[in-house]
């Protein structure tokens, strides 16, 4: 298979074909290469078992956080940090006093 017809797996495997692709697809089934037709069979099975692995192992944010967000969302207000936010980022703590200020570091 090529970059193409790979990329094209995936797309598949994703769900998100379009009806130029479709035709390309088709294409590939059609093509009376059954080692072409396996190959992107299992390109596209190998993807979705790695999209599955991947949407599996997502963390799951904590339930105070929708909380949070609907109450903020109806009383039209953004919705607070719990912790304070830093006041100075690491990059700009670690520079001595003497440094230039017009450097973006």
């Amino acid at each position: 298979m090529n970059e193409s017809q790979i990329d094209l797996a995936h797309a598949v495997a994703l769900g998100s074909i379009g009806d130029e692709d479709q035709r390309a697809v088709r294409e590939i089934l059609d093509s009376g290469s059954e080692t072409l037709r396996a190959d992107f069979d299992r390109e596209v099975q190998l993807t979705r078992e790695a999209l599955t692995v991947f949407a599996s192992a997502a963390e799951q944010p904590p339930a105070a956080l929708r909380d949070r967000l609907l109450a903020a969302v109806a009383h039209g207000q953004a919705p607070h940090d719990q912790a304070p936010a830093a006041t100075a980022t690491p990059h700009k703590a670690a520079h001595s006093e003497g440094s230039d200020s017009t450097t973006p570091y």
